[in-house]
C-alpha cells in the first residue's frame, strides 16, 4: 500500500520545480523509494506543472512497471542508478535549473569553492562525464558521482540531486542553482575567491558528519 503522503509529496515537488523555472516542456523527473525494490516516479511526456497523484508510476529496480497506467520516464535509469549505489537515498530529483545547467553545458565546474555554507550542505558538486541521455554511459556517470556526493551536474542534461527524503533533495537542487547564480555574477566582479585549502577540508568534514554516506 503506497502512502498517500508519498504520492502527494512527489506531485507537489514536481509542480514546485515548474514554478521555480527549473523545468520546461517535459523536462525532469521526481522519484522516491517506497521500500525494497519499489520506487514511485513521475510519468513520461508530462509537464511537471500538470503532474497529479493519479499519474505516478510504481516500478521495480529493473524498471518494470508494477502500478500505474502511464509509462515511466525514459531517463528512469538515472534514478535507479543512484538508488543502487546509495541505499541511504530515498529521493532523487532531476531538473534543468538554468544557471547550473549552463555551467554543465559549458563544461565549466561549479568552482571556485567559495561559500562555506554550501560546502557544509552539499560537499562538492561534481560534473559528470558527458553522456547522451538514456545510454549506459549516462547511468554509469550518475552512479560514479552518487557514490561520493549528493548532487551533480550532468553536462547537457541539467542537475541531479539525491537525499534521504524528498524535501532535502529539493533544497539541494535549490542550493546548486543558487550557487551557480552567485558564481556567474561573481565573474563580472573579477571572480569568486577560493576558500583556503585547510578551511575547505574542515568544511568537507562537517559535511561528511552531517550527511554520512555508506
Amino acid at each position: 500500500m503506497i502512502s498517500p503522503m508519498a504520492r502527494a509529496n512527489v506531485a507537489q515537488i514536481s509542480r514546485r520545480l515548474h514554478a521555480a523555472g527549473w523545468v520546461a516542456n517535459h523536462d525532469g523527473n521526481v522519484s522516491v523509494r517506497l521500500g525494497r525494490d519499489r520506487f514511485l516516479i513521475t510519468p513520461t511526456a508530462t509537464s511537471k506543472l500538470e503532474v497529479q497523484e493519479s499519474m505516478l508510476v510504481v516500478v521495480d529496480g529493473a524498471g518494470k512497471v508494477l502500478e500505474g497506467t502511464r509509462k515511466p520516464p525514459g531517463e528512469m535509469e538515472l534514478h535507479l542508478a543512484a538508488y543502487r549505489v546509495r541505499p541511504d537515498v530515498h529521493a532523487v530529483i532531476h531538473a534543468h535549473p538554468p544557471y547550473a545547467t549552463a555551467f554543465g553545458a559549458a563544461g565549466v565546474p561549479l568552482e571556485p569553492v567559495c561559500l562555506p555554507e554550501a560546502v557544509v550542505s552539499l560537499g562538492r558538486v561534481p560534473t559528470a562525464p558527458f553522456a547522451l541521455p538514456k545510454t549506459p554511459l549516462a547511468t554509469e556517470a550518475v552512479a560514479r558521482c552518487a557514490s561520493d556526493w549528493d548532487s551533480m551536474l550532468l553536462p547537457g542534461n541539467g542537475v541531479l540531486t539525491i537525499a534521504p527524503e524528498l524535501a532535502l533533495a529539493y533544497l539541494r537542487m535549490e542550493l546548486v542553482e543558487h550557487l551557480a547564480k552567485i558564481l556567474h555574477h561573481a565573474r563580472a566582479l573579477g571572480g569568486a575567491r577560493e576558500l583556503p585549502a585547510d578551511e575547505l577540508a574542515k568544511l568537507l568534514e562537517q559535511n561528511r558528519k552531517a550527511f554520512p554516506r555508506p
